[in-house]
């Protein structure tokens, strides 16, 4: 048995294999971790991930979604916005925009794996996290809303494929994507799977073990001293988990072979249910719920306005994005805290 190096401050996953031609080829938690968050790896590049590919946080759909997020802060009567996996502060500075009259004295706090980018304007915080989903001290922040959009995603986690009799192990990787099956699922994983993702697995089935993201929203949690702890994911549900898994690559702006090398983002969706929030809804529910809903403007605003219909136009087109099929189809985990 043997164990590789683990990112700065993250505990050594499952054990790898060992013998002939696998001898220490890495599990994919392991090199997943090191292709994201070791040196060199794909979110401390100088692009940022933004430079690969867009999420709902980018561009006018992010600006809706801080004008949501903000409706979310007065309905909780929150204080601040800690932004966990913030890339490089797109969201946090659509929050900075948009509250800069109506609520200025919000608290915005950004955390990542690399230094706080120039560009921000100073209101905004900044936390370094060097090990990744390990995350830091957050002060224990109260009456916040902690944000972890699009974030569980990349935490790595065992990737496990059922042998010709059913049995799940280990799946081991080198950098080329080569893929070989380890060892059994230890004694943890393997109960994780029982109680969320219970077989039968036939043969060749893939489990993607969620209790490294578990974890990772517990410790939002128990960072967390008052407010609401939101995680927005792509993700499923018991009853809908995915047969062949969901590990995928992206690199700028497609979709490729996942490679632990550090080239691509690798992402695989959540098993939310398993977060043990208090609740989880689609993302279409939720901005519906806080006044994003995509409707057109009436046409006759055109003739009397057409500056500001042609705005509100923009804007619902954008906000059907958000809400429709793909994007709308994002869960959210909350959970409130104390």
């Amino acid at each position: 048995m043997f164990t590789g190096p683990t990112v700065p401050g993250q505990a050594p996953p499952s054990s790898i294999c060992l013998t002939g031609d696998n001898a220490g080829v890495r599990t994919w938690q392991q090199a997943w971790s090191e292709a994201l968050y070791g040196e060199g790896g794909f979110y401390r590049r100088v692009e940022g991930p933004a430079g690969h590919f867009a999420t709902s946080t980018h561009g006018r759909a992010g600006e809706l979604l801080a004008d949501a997020l903000l409706r979310l802060v007065d309905r909780e009567g929150l204080r601040q916005v800690v932004d966990v996996g913030c890339g490089r502060g797109e969201l946090l500075t659509a929050l900075a925009a948009s509250s800069r009259h109506t609520h200025p004295d919000l608290g915005l706090l950004g955390v990542d794996v690399v230094d706080r980018p120039a560009h921000l304007v100073p209101r905004i915080d900044w936390l370094v996290s060097p090990g990744g989903p390990d995350l830091p001290d957050l002060g224990t922040p109260t009456d916040t809303l902690v944000l972890a959009h699009e974030w569980l995603d990349v935490v790595p986690c065992g990737i496990a494929r059922a042998d010709g009799t059913g049995v799940l192990r280990t799946v081991c990787v080198d950098e080329d994507g080569g893929e070989h099956l380890g060892e059994p699922l230890a004694d943890a994983d393997s109960a994780w799977v029982a109680r969320w993702w219970p077989g039968p697995h036939p043969p060749g089935a893939v489990v993607e073990v969620g209790r490294p993201r578990d974890e990772a929203f517990d410790r939002l949690v128990a960072r967390t001293g008052s407010g609401l702890v939101v995680a927005v994911d792509y993700g499923h549900r018991a009853g809908t988990r995915p047969l062949h898994g969901t590990l995928m690559g992206y690199r700028t702006g497609s979709a490729c072979p996942p490679l632990p090398d550090g080239s691509c983002d690798l992402t695989a969706h959540v098993a939310m249910d398993s977060l043990r929030s208090d609740a989880v809804r689609t993302q279409r529910e939720m901005l519906r719920g806080l006044g994003v809903d995509g409707a057109r403007p009436p046409v006759e605003q055109a003739h009397g306005d057409p500056a500001g219909y042609l705005a509100a136009l923009s804007g619902a087109s954008h906000a059907a994005a958000l809400t429709g099929s793909g994007p709308g189809d994002f869960l959210w985990a909350t959970r409130r805290v104390p």
